[in-house]
């Protein structure tokens, strides 16, 4: 009886060994699409690049829209070293947040998430708590040169809705906390102190790639 104990006791560290092997360093679940572009990302920047950095995200979320722009500085200064993915984090209290998210997706279908993505942060309090918010999202199709008709079917398509519902729901199964969250190759970034020490970050990860 003593040996099935132990040996039962020995499988249950085993386990546990285990599970605490697959976590990254910050201690989050990392499933095998971060570090990675998937057919179904919006990446830019160096799309070949082995480093890696993934933005879960909210078109309405303040926060989100501060680091728009440190982004986009980003992009400029590490552009040619580094491949940047964004990807949708709607958050519930956000009530045009998966709006925003699926326009971006029916622009992208006509190769333009890029020109909506800056669009919808640019001019978020123009969107943010409008109640019909797609007679605006339909004015932006227009103003970056979409075929209007092409987008409303988009947009209302199952495939986008579930491209944004799947983006979200592995943000979930990664357990974040929050919009934006940052990914340097399968690291979590939290809230760093500065935009300086982001960058620090991403340059350590260059040496090591």
């Amino acid at each position: 009886m003593k040996s099935y104990i132990w040996l039962g006791g020995l499988i249950i560290v085993l386990v546990a060994f285990l599970f605490l092997s697959v976590k990254s360093e910050s201690g989050v679940d990392t499933p095998n699409n971060i570090g990675v572009i998937s057919v179904a990302d919006n990446a830019k920047g160096n799309i070949n690049s082995p480093l890696v950095v993934t933005e879960y995200s909210d078109f309405q979320c303040s926060a989100c829209r501060v680091y728009y722009f440190v982004m986009r500085e980003f992009a400029v200064e590490f552009g040619d070293r580094v491949a940047f993915v964004y990807r949708h984090f709607p958050l519930n209290q956000h009530k045009n947040a998966e709006l925003a998210a699926r326009a971006s997706q029916a622009a992208g279908k006509q190769g333009k998430f890029w020109e909506m993505h800056d669009l919808l942060f640019e001019k978020q309090n123009e969107w943010a708590e409008v109640k019909d918010v797609d007679v605006i999202f339909d004015s932006y199709a227009n103003l970056i040169g979409l075929s209007l008709e092409q987008f409303k079917s988009d947009f209302n398509s199952k495939e986008i809705k579930n491209m944004v519902n799947d983006q979200k729901n592995g943000a979930i199964k990664l357990h974040l906390q929050g919009t934006p969250s940052f990914f340097v190759g399968d690291k979590l970034i939290q809230n760093p102190n500065s935009t300086e020490a982001f960058k620090t970050i991403i340059r350590e990860a260059l040496k090591n790639n």
